[in-house]
């Protein structure tokens, strides 16, 4: 089962919890209740949307749930597993790739969850082929990383790893050339491909890409600026990315 996990997507809070329910696109593996919660007219919906639609319901004790949201503070004693069918691990897309021109972006260290919504909205848009999502380093894929993407989320072809820079390298051992993006680099995004295999990086909203990113660049690419505008929202440049390679 752990292939299927890799295609979970946990999201917590009632509201969020509701919406995914009465979307019918969408594929809850599992409802989770805390055993604190109180009666109320938002949980007997769900309750009655997921037995509706055969959803299994489970009771936990508010630290289990907390572990399963893992966001205790915020998930209002609900959480739902949704099957996310594009999701991947990073051993199961490599063990996959056939060597096919690919596109990839990769986030390392985006901490606004609205941007990472946005980002994966513009990487769907733009046909990206993988997004590779370490979870250290980045913010959570929750509710308002689901709200900014509008539901794109659960569509994307997510690939999750622990940490970036020992996924470039699996990957580069692949084909995949890195490309990062960084405003003080000599070359332009818009001067020619610089590959068929490539991963652009993504990096910091305020302090860029890391320096362990950087030391395993095979090439570094900007964004002209003009009239003394410093840089641009990552979810932009993602969509430049997406656009401009496709």
């Amino acid at each position: 089962m752990a292939g299927f996990f890799d295609q979970v997507l946990t999201v917590y809070g009632r509201k969020p919890a509701l919406e995914v329910l009465q979307d019918e696109s969408l594929t809850c593996y599992r409802l989770h209740f805390a055993d604190s919660n109180k009666p109320a007219p938002i949980l007997d919906e769900m309750r009655a949307l997921a037995e509706q639609r055969g959803i299994e319901i489970l009771i936990h004790g508010k630290r289990e749930l907390s572990r399963i949201s893992r966001k205790g503070s915020q998930d209002q004693g609900v959480a739902v597993d949704v099957h996310c069918p594009a999701f991947s691990s990073l051993d199961d897309f490599l063990a996959r790739d056939t060597g096919a021109p690919a596109r990839l972006l990769a986030a390392d260290g985006i901490t606004n969850p609205q941007n990472v919504g946005m980002l994966v909205r513009s990487a769907v848009a733009g046909g990206i082929d993988g997004i590779l999502w370490p979870r250290d380093g980045n913010a959570a894929l929750g509710p308002l990383a689901v709200k900014a993407s509008a539901g794109t989320l659960f569509k994307a072809p997510l690939v999750r790893c622990r940490d970036l820079a020992d996924a470039l390298k699996a990957c580069q051992a692949q084909g995949f050339r890195v490309c990062v993006l960084d405003g003080n680099a000599d070359h332009s995004l818009f001067d020619g491909s610089p590959g068929d295999r490539v991963i652009y990086v993504l990096g910091n909203e305020t302090d860029g890409p890391s320096q362990a990113v950087l030391d395993l660049a095979d090439e570094q690419r900007r964004i002209p600026m003009q009239n003394g505008v410093e840089s641009l929202n990552v979810a932009v440049t993602a969509a430049l990315i997406a656009y401009l390679a496709g």
